[in-house]
């Protein structure tokens, strides 16, 4: 006779009822971005449960980008709710892929298909001021991506600003915070891919070229171009890293 108890449900950790309670106290409005979680001891004996299972709570909250802890005392100690997506997306994204259950192939896949779809999507006329202000930050960024001898990891950062930067012409919040999650995602995977200095200095002279050629694409409001060159971006250094 086979055991259920692999089938059966699990009972719910104590840590969950915080979880639980806060998801629903931001459904409704009573927890807002900004404030302050209640303090471990109140929270254990709102759920009855112990302290230590309030912190597994905010420790969870924290790795997923929901709340900033701080020490101290004052309105920013303690748990404050915050909300940064790509935090926790990357996160998990980062282990599934450590653990092979991702592959970074389909993880740059991925990529191409969201930043495709923003490039393509992206209207510069729907918020004239806001498009103004993201192209002059992109080029600002690109002005010191261009800079002789930048550090590499330097690079890869403003790199990683310049594309999530440029999704967000497309206007939805989901699409940039995936985005940047799948970029951070593999970031130690595409640094640690080159291995010398002189390699190095040959692909970003390229990817300085072609980030260029897609700033243009989208200034001039070619979202197909601007498509087609960065699926040909991200395409060539994914092909480039791996031979090297």
């Amino acid at each position: 006779m086979k055991s259920t108890a692999r089938n059966s449900p699990q009972p719910a950790r104590a840590y969950e009822t915080v979880l639980t309670t806060i998801e629903a106290d931001l459904r409704s409005g009573k927890l807002k971005i900004g404030d302050q979680l209640p303090g471990e001891r109140s929270l254990a004996e709102t759920h009855g449960i112990s302290r230590a299972s309030v912190r597994d709570a905010i420790r969870i909250l924290d790795a997923m980008g929901m709340v900033r802890t701080s020490t101290g005392s004052g309105p920013n100690s303690g748990a404050v709710v915050i909300s940064d997506p790509a935090v926790g997306l990357s996160a998990t994204l980062r282990l599934h892929v450590a653990s092979r259950q991702l592959s970074v192939a389909d993880i740059v896949e991925s990529r191409i298909l969201l930043e495709t779809w923003a490039a393509e999507s992206a209207d510069l006329d729907s918020d004239p001021e806001r498009s103004a202000e993201v192209l002059r930050r992109t080029a600002e960024l690109l002005e010191a991506m261009d800079v002789p001898g930048l550090d590499r990891e330097e690079f890869h950062d403003l790199d990683s600003q310049f594309h999530v930067l440029l999704s967000s012409l497309a206007g939805n919040a989901v699409i940039e915070a995936m985005m940047e999650s799948l970029r951070l995602s593999i970031s130690d995977y595409v640094s640690e891919s080159v291995a010398s200095d002189a390699a190095w200095q040959k692909i970003a002279k390229v990817l300085r070229a072609q980030h260029h050629g897609i700033h243009q694409a989208v200034a001039a409001g070619n979202g197909p171009a601007a498509a087609r060159l960065l699926r040909e971006h991200i395409e060539w250094f994914y092909t480039e890293s791996r031979q090297l």
